[in-house]
């Protein structure tokens, strides 16, 4: 298959956006608003995760119960990232946006409703097809965006994306605390709500970029890793600095909840707002993939990931108070690492056949979804047999892997 004969490029009606021109590149405050949009989305993924144990007190469920729910949320979105996301280039985003932004507020409202394990699940699947709208919103901002400054702009919005990721657990937390857990998902299903009506306002058309059946459009996936090595690159890479990533924030309240430090959740939600410092400086990787190329801040990105856990596995050796200074600066090292690598591996991958960017990204994250739950399951066991130094040497590892597959790359383009 061709790159012609992959796409084919629907006729674009008055107004609709193809190419981004001076007129049509997005303002600020659009990219504001589309960073706003994805933290809101991606953050649905992860309210319910700490109000588990509460959920168990009032509804008379058993841990074992419970714990469907976040992997119903976690499946939902693995599902909705390879069999929604392609459809970004087969229709109008600002469409796909606005029904999967109605069916997020309905999931929401369903769970935070619910009185029974069958509608908690039902809805948990749901939450999680539905929040990948975020993964819609990113390509079309990439699509807007003009080439020289592609890396800023999606920088800027998966600075939203991962800020969302870890202040929703910090955000969770303090309201069911205030005023119950139910009203987390009523007030979630409000904020998305208005981020549906204001995207579909906000958005132009985006015209669609291929006229390929769904069922064309899925195998052409497999076609799109053949043809790139680029794409498997920072496939594989991203999928390696995920697995530290999820290794890391999967274990991290397990060990702070044990000895020597018998600590509570709140002091892991603190953690989150030390990764989310991290975050905010990571739109700097942005500026640097439009002017020193996205390759150089990959190399840099992961040797940052490699050396925090490093550091990190060191610390595990002191004592319980140097130890904690030591992992707040190696949380926002690494998540500063991981997020400007990510901004970078998208500059690249969206530039490779723009026509084709909701299927690059859908690629893309679907081998960082991989990533993050091959590394929950091997922090947990990790943890449990050996500890905490071996979670972080296994980050470690993993992110030195993704650095040497970022090097060997670099020194095959240099040939």
């Amino acid at each position: 298959m061709s790159s012609n004969s992959s796409t084919c490029c629907a006729p674009a009606n008055a107004g609709d956006v193809d190419v981004a021109t001076p007129d049509t590149a997005p303002s600020h405050r659009l990219v504001l608003m589309m960073a706003t949009a994805t933290g809101l989305g991606v953050a649905c993924l992860y309210y319910a995760q700490p109000l588990l144990g509460v959920l168990t007190a009032d509804l008379g469920l058993s841990a074992r119960a419970v714990g469907a729910i976040p992997t119903l949320t976690q499946l939902g979105y693995a599902l909705g990232i390879l069999f929604l996301a392609p459809l970004g280039d087969r229709h109008d985003r600002r469409l796909i946006i606005l029904v999967k932004a109605i069916a997020l507020v309905v999931s929401l409202l369903a769970f935070g409703m619910a009185s029974a394990l069958p509608v908690l699940l039902v809805a948990s699947l749901g939450i999680g097809l539905a929040a990948t709208l975020a993964q819609d919103i990113v390509p079309a901002a990439a699509t807007l965006a003009h080439d020289h400054q592609r890396g800023r702009i999606v920088g800027t919005v998966m600075t939203g994306l991962l800020l969302g990721i870890l202040l929703s657990r910090v955000f969770s937390g303090l309201i069911a605390e205030q005023f119950g857990w139910r009203s987390v998902f009523m007030l979630a299903a409000v904020s998305m709500a208005v981020t549906g009506i204001t995207m579909w306002r906000a958005l132009p058309h985006i015209a669609p970029t291929t006229t390929l059946p769904y069922r064309a459009l899925m195998a052409s996936l497999l076609e799109l890793l053949r043809r790139h090595p680029a794409l498997r690159t920072a496939t594989l890479a991203q999928g390696l600095l995920a697995l530290a990533f999820s290794a890391f924030w999967s274990t991290l309240a397990v060990m702070l909840h044990e000895a020597p430090f018998h600590l509570g959740s709140a002091v892991a939600g603190a953690f989150g707002l030390a990764g989310a410092a991290g975050a905010l400086i990571a739109p700097i990787a942005g500026h640097l993939a439009d002017r020193r190329g996205p390759q150089t801040v990959t190399r840099v990105g992961t040797a940052i990931t490699a050396a925090s856990f490093v550091l990190m596995s060191a610390g595990a050796l002191l004592a319980p108070h140097p130890q904690l200074w030591v992992l707040a600066i190696a949380t926002v090292g690494f998540d500063l690492g991981v997020q400007s690598t990510l901004i970078a591996h998208q500059t690249i991958v969206y530039g490779l056949e723009p026509e084709a960017r909701s299927r690059l990204n859908a690629i893309l994250l679907g081998g960082m979804f991989i990533g993050m739950a091959l590394g929950s399951a091997l922090g947990s066991v990790l943890l449990g047999l050996w500890g905490w130094i071996a979670v972080t040497a296994m980050a470690a590892t993993a992110a030195f892997a993704a650095f040497l597959i970022r090097l060997g790359a670099a020194r095959r383009a240099a040939r």
